[in-house]
């Protein structure tokens, strides 16, 4: 339906029956006082359907000029009826009140008006009032995609930066305002924690040259004069490492002099325990096939007894060996991202003892360390990427050093001014938790990390 008219103004109003007559007459007045503004051009009113709790409905629309009119109007004198009846009427009497525009894109019948294509909806404009979904149906550019896809990165307004300043530069200001209802500008809080995740680890962890390896050339061969002089080079580093660490009394297969045959030897006996048992693996550096000695297994917990029995063990053992580590260090840093999320209800544990008259929930304490652990992946990550960008320029690689130290320094700086901006603490009370804080997380960390070393050795 296309009009010549401008903006409407629309006044939806539900109140009890037994105010009906006297409502009539309050809303002829305000008709009337409508009509005389400058910028309302038409006023009308109509009936529509009952509420769910019986009120009668009345709808007030006022056309206004242009949307410079509309939005003078929307000022004071549209809240100012709004009001008026909440004033007059009380509790008896509702109202909501929005803003129609002409959709100038679409021609709808009348009486026919189209449905929202996503949620079914009856569009009363360009967009749905239920889900915010446009009314039009038009086919999809590859500009739109990429807008869509890179809209938040590129818009400096947008929610993804309003949530990642201040989470750098202003220590818990937004788990406070967060909190206080202030959310909507912000990217949500788990999502946040998420993304930097993904990309601390991306940027971390990935190496295009192992990744994307078909895409590079393969490194050339060396020559045998190199592989000779690095075999020799090698092998001296050898045996300079056997030579001292057979003078400090340490097993080193075959290659131990003599003279400290007896030292060695004691340290074996010191090494295990009045019975004569002890666990002991060890991996031939020529075979490298494995071997365990000793029952101290029988001392853990069974449940871990029953998963890391010998002949498992063994099995781990091989294929670490097999493949130097690399598989068990796959499998450890796929563990670690799990591992982190773990921590996160544990400190938020710590904090609910920490803050017991506080009057928070436990889940506002596990959001304080949701952006906390959001800001360190941020902090890494643009670490990392520092690192990276000041070797490829002529920087002195002091100043490098510098600022990744400071930046590193900030972390535990940010996690004391964090806590005494949401909890509202004095400074020497937030220190003493502070610190007990700091020992929670670092004997929580170490216990994750622990879990996932063994979860990844059961993975091999």
């Amino acid at each position: 339906m296309k009009s010549a008219g401008g903006p409407f103004y629309e006044s939806t109003f539900y109140v009890q029956r037994e105010f009906a007559a006297e409502f009539g007459r309050w809303l002829e007045e305000q008709v009337e006082i409508a009509e005389r503004e400058r910028g309302v051009v038409d006023v009308r009113t109509f009936e529509i359907a009952d509420d769910d709790q019986g009120r009668m409905g009345r709808t007030c629309q006022f056309r206004c000029r242009d949307d410079n009119a509309i939005d003078e109007l929307l000022d004071e004198f549209f809240p100012g009826i709004d009001a008026a009846a909440a004033e007059e009427f009380g509790e008896a009497a509702s109202v909501f009140g929005r803003t129609l525009r002409e959709d100038s894109q679409q021609d709808f019948a009348p009486i026919e008006g189209p449905d929202c294509l996503n949620c079914g909806t009856r569009l009363r404009g360009q967009y749905c009032g239920e889900c915010g979904q446009r009314a039009r149906n038009r086919l999809i550019s590859l500009w739109q995609l990429l807008s869509e896809a890179f809209g938040d990165l590129l818009e400096f307004d947008s929610r993804l930066w309003r949530t990642l300043i201040p989470l750098l530069i202003r220590p818990g200001q937004l788990t406070r305002d967060y909190l206080e209802g202030r959310r909507a500008r912000f990217m949500p809080p788990f999502r946040t924690y998420l993304v930097l995740s993904v990309i601390f680890f991306v940027v971390a962890f990935f190496d295009p040259r192992d990744d994307m390896s078909l895409l590079f050339e393969p490194p050339p061969e060396p020559t045998a004069e190199e592989t000779a002089a690095q075999e020799a080079e090698a092998e001296q580093a050898k045996q300079e490492v056997i030579q001292e660490l057979a003078e400090d009394g340490i097993i080193i297969g075959d290659a131990i002099p003599e003279e400290h045959a007896e030292a060695i030897q004691e340290q074996i006996e010191e090494t295990v325990d009045e019975d004569g048992q002890g666990f002991n693996l060890q991996i031939d550096d020529d075979t490298g096939e494995c071997s365990i000695e000793g029952d101290d297994i029988a001392d853990l917990p069974q449940w871990l007894q029953r998963r890391l029995t010998p002949e498992r063990l063994e099995h781990i053992c091989e294929r670490v060996a097999a493949d130097k580590g690399a598989t068990f260090l796959d499998l450890l840093l796929d563990n670690i991202p799990i591992a982190l999320i773990v921590l996160l209800p544990l400190m938020a544990l710590v904090l609910k003892i920490l803050y017991p008259l506080s009057r928070r929930y436990f889940v506002e304490h596990l959001l304080f360390f949701v952006h906390f652990h959001a800001f360190f992946f941020l902090i890494l990550t643009l670490q990392i990427l520092f690192a990276r960008i000041t070797s490829l320029l002529p920087i002195p690689e002091a100043i490098a050093i510098l600022t990744i130290v400071a930046a590193a320094l900030y972390i535990p700086v940010y996690l004391y001014m964090a806590m005494r901006r949401v909890y509202g603490q004095g400074r020497i009370l937030t220190f003493i938790k502070y610190i007990g804080l700091l020992i929670s997380y670092w004997l929580g960390a170490g216990l994750t990390m622990v879990g996932a070393a063994l979860f990844a050795l059961v993975s091999v």
